[in-house]
């Protein structure tokens, strides 16, 4: 049967999918529009499927705050031409919308949404998958609840969002606060909101460079009394192309490799614990110091240096942090 132009206007507008996917289905369902919605469905699924080995590492976040309700959403993507596509970002937005209104707990909540054109968000993001070619997945749900809650998207590029709650009503701090949160990145409000899985390795972390230093300083003190100079000596690469480049004779290369191995022992087995925990419980206090919200340095005052707790008690004396969240997909 001939599909008329209208008709296919009206399913593209339904559907949001191309033009010669809407006809080729409107015919195949012999103009029956329930059926080719089916079909434009089914076919989403179908690609959605075959790209679902692909990486994700772009899209779109989203944050918004409605009545004591802020969330963040990311409708993640295989491109940022498809991210920053109007109808990729609409998409996303009626999901945060819808999940705000239901004032969702959980990602898995989110999907099951239906939204205001009757599909379920999962569907919708399906559908929209099978129309760019793209794989997509919905991620990076965060919510906070409550009064006093700022939001801030980076820039407005939609890729970094942040939310930040106040004990009291401070609209211009907050935003302040979001902003320090989105470029600071920080773990956790406080050390006692540190994981213990999280101490734990930074500890570990401290504790092996802290060893590798003084072995490696050792070693240098060691090359120098024997004349060598051990910036030509500090990797098997650099003798080797030391060596052609005649800046290293065979037999120095010799000398240099047993010196490394004699003294790296040496000082591995003598090295003091009580220093080494020492000066690895002072790096993970400058970890906890830089990571630690109410610990950084404030980057957004008036040129003095403060810490966040400094500048909050400067601007009110009752003024605190509650909770932040923050998602992004920029790499760092």
């Amino acid at each position: 049967m001939a599909i008329s132009i209208d008709d296919i206007k009206k399913l593209r507008a339904m559907t949001g999918a191309g033009l010669a996917d809407v006809k080729k289905a409107l015919t195949e369902a012999e103009g029956d529009f329930d059926k080719a919605k089916e079909l434009l469905r089914e076919r989403g699924l179908a690609i959605a499927a075959k790209r679902s080995d692909r990486e994700t590492s772009n899209g779109c976040v989203l944050v918004k705050a409605v009545d004591g309700f802020a969330a963040t959403l990311a409708l993640k993507c295989e491109t940022d031409f498809v991210a920053n596509g109007a109808d990729f970002i609409a998409l996303t937005d009626s999901i945060l919308t819808a999940a705000i209104a239901a004032k969702a707990k959980t990602l898995d909540e989110v999907k099951e949404l239906t939204l205001a054109d009757g599909q379920k968000a999962q569907d919708a993001v399906t559908q929209r998958s099978g129309i760019t070619g793209e794989k997509m997945e919905l991620d990076g749900y965060n919510v906070l609840e409550g009064d006093n809650i700022e939001v801030y998207d980076h820039m407005g590029k939609h890729t970094l969002a942040t939310m930040v709650q106040t004990n009291i009503s401070a609209p211009e701090a907050g935003h302040k606060l979001a902003m320090q949160v989105a470029a600071m990145k920080p773990v956790a409000l406080n050390a006692d909101n540190v994981p213990q899985a999280v101490l734990d390795e930074e500890y570990k972390t401290a504790v092996e460079k802290t060893k590798l230093e003084q072995v490696e300083k050792y070693v240098e003190v060691v090359l120098k009394k024997a004349g060598i100079n051990p910036n030509l000596v500090d990797s098997e690469d650099h003798i080797e192309s030391n060596i052609k480049k005649g800046w290293l004779t065979e037999e120095q290369a010799k000398e240099a490799r047993e010196l490394k191995e004699k003294a790296a022992a040496e000082k591995a087995a003598s090295l003091n614990p009580n220093m080494i925990e020492n000066i690895a419980k002072g790096r993970v206090a400058k970890f906890l110091k830089e990571n630690c919200l109410v610990d950084q340095e404030f980057q957004f005052g008036d040129g003095d240096k403060q810490t966040v707790t400094q500048w909050l008690a400067s601007q009110n004396k009752e003024l605190k942090i509650v909770a932040f969240k923050r998602f992004t997909l920029v790499a760092e």
